[in-house]
C-alpha cells in the first residue's frame, strides 16, 4: 500500500509539473508528440472527445495530461491525503494542509472524497482559460466553505488565516494580532453591497469586477495551482 501510495504521489507531481509547462507555453508541439510515442497510454478515460469539448484544452493536451495523472497513477483518482502532499511541495516554507483541503473539496465535484483526471481538467480549465465570470463563480466556490451559496466572515476568515498558514514566513504583512479580521473586514466593505453580512455571487462577481486589483488577482491561480 505505501508503494502504491508513494507511486500515486509521484505520478500527480508529474501531472503538475506537465501543467506548469503547458500554462506557461513550454510544452511546445513537437516535445508533445516526442512525449507520447514515449510512453503507451495504457487506460484512456471515456469520452475524450467530449472532454475535448467541455474544456479549453486540446486533444492533444487532454492526452499529455491525462498520461501524467493516470499512468503513475493506476487508480485513477487522487484523494485528499495524496493531494495535500503534492500541493505541499509547492509551499515548503508554510503548512499548506488547510488551504488545500478547500481546494481539494472545490474539485471533487461528486464530494465523494476523490478527484478523477476528469474533475481535475474540468477545473483547471476554468481557472486557466475561462472567461472572467467563470473563473469568479469558481473562486467563490471556494470560499463559499459550507456551499449553501454565501460567503460569511466565518468563511473568509478561515480562508484567510489558511492562506497565511500556507505562505508561512514570507505573508506580508505578518500573521498577528487581527491582521485577518483587517482582510477580512476590507473584503466586506467591498463585497457586501447590502450589509446583510453575507457575500452573494453576483455581489461577489461584481465587486471583483469593478476592481482592477481582484481581476488581476485571478492571473495568480496559475502560479498557484
Amino acid at each position: 500500500m505505501a508503494g502504491c501510495t508513494s507511486r500515486c504521489r509521484q505520478g500527480v507531481f508529474k501531472f503538475m509539473l506537465s501543467l506548469r509547462r503547458l500554462v506557461f507555453g513550454t510544452l511546445s508541439k513537437d516535445k508533445v508528440d516526442d512525449e507520447l510515442e514515449m510512453t503507451m497510454v495504457c487506460h484512456r478515460p471515456e469520452g475524450l472527445e467530449q472532454l475535448e469539448a467541455q474544456t479549453n484544452f486540446t486533444k492533444r493536451e487532454l492526452q499529455v495530461l491525462y498520461r501524467g495523472f493516470k499512468n503513475e497513477c493506476p487508480s485513477g483518482v487522487v484523494n485528499e491525503e495524496t493531494f495535500k502532499h503534492i500541493y505541499a511541495q509547492f509551499f515548503p516554507h508554510g503548512d499548506a494542509s488547510t488551504y488545500a483541503h478547500y481546494l481539494f473539496n472545490a474539485f471533487d465535484s461528486a464530494k465523494n472524497g476523490s478527484i478523477k483526471f476528469e474533475d481535475f481538467v474540468m477545473g483547471l480549465s476554468i481557472l486557466l482559460r475561462g472567461s472572467t465570470r467563470e473563473k469568479l463563480e469558481w473562486t467563490f466556490n471556494l470560499y463559499d466553505i459550507n456551499k449553501d451559496g454565501y460567503i460569511s466572515r466565518e468563511e473568509m476568515t478561515e480562508i484567510v488565516r489558511a492562506i497565511y498558514d500556507m505562505m508561512g514566513k514570507y505573508t506580508y504583512p505578518a500573521m498577528k494580532g487581527d491582521v485577518p479580521k483587517q482582510h477580512v473586514d476590507a473584503f466586506f466593505q467591498k463585497m457586501d453591497k447590502n450589509k446583510d453580512g453575507v457575500v452573494t455571487l453576483d455581489e461577489f462577481v461584481l465587486a471583483c469586477q469593478e476592481d482592477d486589483t481582484m481581476m488581476r488577482s485571478m492571473q495568480l491561480f496559475e502560479n498557484v495551482i
